[in-house]
């Protein structure tokens, strides 16, 4: 792994030193190191400096996330849900609203990106460079189809693209929007299989499409300054389904989507497996009559890359906490990239939760949604510093960070990983408590976690004007993917934070690199008991340091079992 480090103007030695010279981090991809350049002295009073001792330790507590959970309680005490109306607005809905929408989901799945990020020995800048390059092609041809076609974009989370067809409206018209998001996605797999880049080392999509269609409730997904329709259902999910679990291209439909265009219906384990044939693609066309063709599509575009060229991908590094970078500025021009850790934390069985209730208690989907997301959200940034990127349905995806804007600290990034991971289970298990004792419905809820450390660029793609924000590197697909392996007890642990983490760490996870029931009091016992600085560091903050005599014994080793 290429580090990147530049030596600070006069920094001072001395702990009680309160005047320290600034430097402007390197930018990580220039063949020669940027030369530091010299700033005024910045004169930070003790108060000061304290706050931000305090700020840097990463530590979670039960009655601060009580407290937390309880005002997003209350948020959604009153739940109103309604049937969605023509032209409904999907921007800005309320928290404690939802509509119930008949729609057809269509997902699609970009099967070679993987490819692309292991296009190179390393994952270094080049393959960074190239995936991004390579999606921010093919998101700027996907996102004139769907405008062309009045299709709605969900979600385009990397390689992934959830896109909802609601017109016509209406049950009588169900067959007619079936027809019509076959006919999209066709459109969709013969643009993008010419919309690489030669020159650049760009190939084109190699395409896979998931189809459903049904009843969903939408809520809204995100925070201010980055709000997006979400929904929640059957079709939603089982679209994503049909795309992600397999790696034959074509187009993959439901036995709901099959049925209501007159289609023979198969076993439920093969319709993954069963693509639509070329005949019946062309019926699914001729019924939905688009009007916009490839050709006109592929034109356009190439017009517009030339008008308006993505540019280079230019990278400089965060400087920590990562919760301070505004993703709203990134840029291809402007993007970043440092070695993170990527968490996924995703609620187990919260389909099966929407299923069960979409009928009779929908209320309390959307406080079970809301409450336990933005709590994760809370812990991953408030509690620990990391920076969330997106929720991807009831998973929520961020990134941590400790080091400098120079460099990360590997060994104490992966110590916070592990002890972020036990701080959302905790949290999450605090939040389905407090849910019961409210009297909302929690079933059988669980959450899976998964994390890896490596780098990992962060940017903004698409049109300008309707960018989305981007996170990648092969860190991001391993921590996905250890996510994927956990049920809603367990956490796991990728292979390289757990082969560059402290031993503490290798310890704690076993040789499995997975463990059930990793709460915040589990992780912190386990590490502190093996000397880890980081969760030496937390207790010590956890103690108001009055004296020098209390500082020593906070930082002495906490044993959680003694020998006999």
């Amino acid at each position: 792994m290429k580090r990147y480090s530049c030596t600070p103007i006069g920094v001072q030695d001395s702990s009680k030193e309160q005047n320290r010279k600034i430097v402007r981090p390197c930018v990580p991809g220039s063949d020669e190191q940027q030369r530091p350049h010299a700033q005024m002295p910045v004169r930070r009073s003790a108060a000061a400096t304290v706050r931000r001792r305090r700020h840097m330790a990463n530590n979670w507590k039960h009655d601060r996330a009580k407290a937390a959970i309880d005002r997003k309680l209350k948020d959604v005490e009153t739940v109103e849900i309604v049937d969605y109306k023509r032209d409904m607005s999907l921007e800005s809905i309320p928290t404690n609203k939802a509509y119930r929408m008949d729609a057809v989901h269509l997902y699609v799945d970009i099967l070679n990106f993987e490819g692309i990020l292991s296009s190179t020995e390393v994952d270094g800048i080049t393959s960074h460079k190239r995936a991004l390059r390579f999606l921010n092609l093919h998101q700027r041809a996907v996102h004139r189809i769907l405008r062309k076609t009045n299709t709605r974009r969900v979600d385009f989370h990397n390689q992934r693209l959830h896109a909802v067809v609601a017109k016509p409206y209406g049950d009588d018209d169900e067959a007619t929007r079936v027809n019509r998001a076959v006919a999209i996605a066709k459109l969709v797999v013969d643009v993008l299989a010419e919309t690489g880049d030669d020159d650049e080392h760009i190939p084109d999509a190699e395409v896979r499409v998931g189809i459903d269609t049904g009843r969903a409730l939408v809520v809204n997904n995100g925070r201010s300054g980055y709000r997006e329709p979400l929904f929640l259902g059957q079709p939603a999910n089982m679209a994503a389904k049909l795309a992600s679990n397999g790696t034959q291209v074509g187009i993959f439909l439901t036995n709901e989507a099959r049925r209501a265009i007159g289609l023979d219906e198969f076993d439920e384990d093969e319709t993954a497996t069963t693509a639509l044939t070329a005949d019946e693609i062309a019926q699914c066309e001729e019924a939905a009559d688009l009007e916009v063709s490839k050709s006109t599509v592929i034109d356009e575009w190439r017009k517009d890359n030339d008008a308006n060229p993505i540019g280079s991908f230019v990278f400089s590094r965060a400087t920590p906490p990562l919760r301070d970078l505004d993703i709203a500025v990134l840029t291809p021009g402007n993007s970043r990239r440092m070695e993170t850790v990527s968490v996924y934390a995703d609620i187990d069985n919260f389909t099966a939760y929407v299923d069960a209730h979409l009928d009779d208690n929908r209320e309390d989907i959307v406080r079970c949604l809301h409450v336990i997301r933005a709590e994760l959200d809370r812990v991953l940034s408030a509690d620990f510093g990391g920076r969330r990127i997106r929720f991807i349905g009831d998973c929520v995806h961020g990134h941590l960070l400790d080091g400098t804007a120079q460099a990360t600290d590997v060994e104490a990034t992966v110590s916070t990983g592990a002890i972020c991971a036990g701080a959302l289970r905790s949290s999450f298990e605090l939040a389905l408590e407090r849910l019961g004792d409210n009297g909302v419905a929690v079933d059988d809820l669980g959450l899976a976690i998964g994390f890896e450390i490596g780098p990992t660029a962060i940017t903004r793609l698409g049109m300008q004007g309707s960018r989305v924000r981007c996170a990648i590197g092969r860190t991001v697909v391993g921590a996905e993917n250890q996510q994927k392996r956990c049920d809603g007890t367990d956490t796991a642990i990728g292979k390289s934070a757990y082969d560059t983490g402290p031993a503490s760490v290798r310890t704690l996870f076993g040789s499995g690199r997975l463990q059930s029931g990793l709460t915040y009091d589990v992780v912190m016992e386990s590490l502190e008991a093996d000397g880890n600085k980081a969760a030496k560091a937390i207790r010590a903050s956890s103690v108001v340091l009055g004296t020098p005599a209390v500082a020593r014994a906070a930082a002495t080793p906490f044993r959680p079992y003694s020998k006999g």
